[in-house]
């Protein structure tokens, strides 16, 4: 693995005033020249681009690659969790959106 990760926190978007409209034509475009480059890190959570950073991971590699080709980090985010009984819902969607079930 290549020493750069390629973060989807702050993806393009197809109006600046709404995060989660996601272009996700430009990030499939994104991922090609970085899996082409010899990149394969990929790293999201849950709260990016409100839920949709793991949408656009999945329509832009997992439904384009084949799954032994890259890494995924998908984090927790502790910081909304107020109790216990919210953890494995959040772990669930977010496996769910990349859909690596």
């Amino acid at each position: 693995m290549k020493n750069m990760g390629f973060g989807m926190m702050r993806l393009p978007q197809l109006d600046e005033n709404d995060y989660s409209s996601v272009d996700f034509k430009q990030v499939k475009k994104m991922v090609d020249v970085y899996m082409e480059n010899g990149f394969n890190y990929f790293d999201t959570a849950y709260p990016y681009h409100d839920g949709v950073s793991e949408v656009a991971l999945r329509k832009a590699v997992v439904e384009r690659y084949p799954r032994e080709s890259f890494v995924i980090a998908d984090k927790m985010p502790t910081f909304i969790i107020t109790e216990e009984s919210q953890v494995e819902p959040i772990l669930t969607i977010g496996t769910l959106w990349c859909r690596l079930l």
